[in-house]
C-alpha cells in the first residue's frame, strides 16, 4: 500500500493508523498547492478531487477520505484494535466519533487555517469549535482515549485536528482534559514515528 500525504494535513490521521497497524506501506508526498507529486507527476491523475489522503491499495486501486481509510486499515489489521469488529456496538461508537471529528471539528477548523477567512467568520468559527471542544472535554473525563483505555482510529483523526489549534490560534487552555489527551496521543511511539516521517516532530 502507498499513502499519498501532505505534511501536517489531515492525511496524518491514516499515516498514524498505518504505523499503529503494523502493516507494510510506503508514503509519497504531495504538493497540494501545485497538485504535484514530489517527482513532478500529476497528483490529479491519482485523485481528481485534488485532496489528500489517498491510499493506493495492493491491487492498484485508490481509496480516498480519511475517515474511511482509517477504518479500512483497521479492518486489514484487526489485532491492532484500531476499529472494532463489524456489527458490534463498539464499531458504531468508533464510527460515531470519526463522524464527530469529521463534521464538527475538521470542517469547523479548516477555515481558521486560511488567511483569507474574514475576521467576522473567524469569531463565529472559534465560538463553534470551542463548544465542540467542550463536548470533547466532557466525554474524555476519566478516559485515556475516545473509546476508553484503547487507542482507536478515531484518536488518530482527533489528534490530527487538535494539532491544528496552534496554527489556527485556537487555545486549548480552557479544556485541560482535551489538552492532556492530546499530549498522551502525541507521546505514543507510532505517532512520534509519523510526525518524524513528515518532518513535524
Amino acid at each position: 500500500m502507498k499513502l499519498y500525504y501532505a505534511p501536517g494535513a489531515c492525511s496524518l490521521s491514516p499515516h498514524i493508523a498505518l504505523r499503529e497497524s503494523g502493516l507494510l506501506f510506503e508514503i509519497e508526498q504531495v504538493n497540494l498547492g501545485e497538485k504535484r507529486l514530489k517527482d513532478g507527476g500529476d497528483f490529479l491523475a491519482v485523485n481528481p478531487k485534488g485532496q489528500v489522503p489517498v491510499l493506493q491499495l495492493d491491487d492498484g486501486s485508490y481509496l480516498t477520505e480519511g475517515a474511511v481509510i482509517v477504518q479500512y486499515v483497521g479492518d486489514k489489521a484487526p489485532k491492532s484494535g484500531l476499529i472494532p469488529a463489524a456489527g458490534t456496538m463498539e464499531r458504531y461508537r468508533t464510527q460515531e466519533w470519526l463522524n464527530f471529528v469529521a463534521s464538527e471539528l475538521h470542517k469547523n477548523m479548516g477555515p481558521l487555517l486560511r488567511p483569507t477567512t474574514p475576521e467576522a467568520y473567524r469569531e463565529t468559527a472559534v465560538a463553534t469549535i470551542n463548544r465542540k471542544f467542550g463536548d470533547l472535554e466532557k466525554h474524555l473525563k476519566g478516559k485515556q482515549y475516545l473509546m476508553g483505555d484503547n487507542f482507536s482510529a478515531a484518536d488518530a483523526y482527533c489528534f490530527t485536528i487538535l494539532r491544528w489549534t496552534e496554527r489556527a490560534k485556537v487555545s486549548l487552555d480552557a479544556f485541560p482534559t482535551v489538552k492532556a489527551y492530546f499530549e498522551r496521543v502525541r507521546a505514543r511511539p507510532k505517532v512520534k514515528e509519523a510526525l518524524t516521517a513528515e518532518g513535524l516532530s
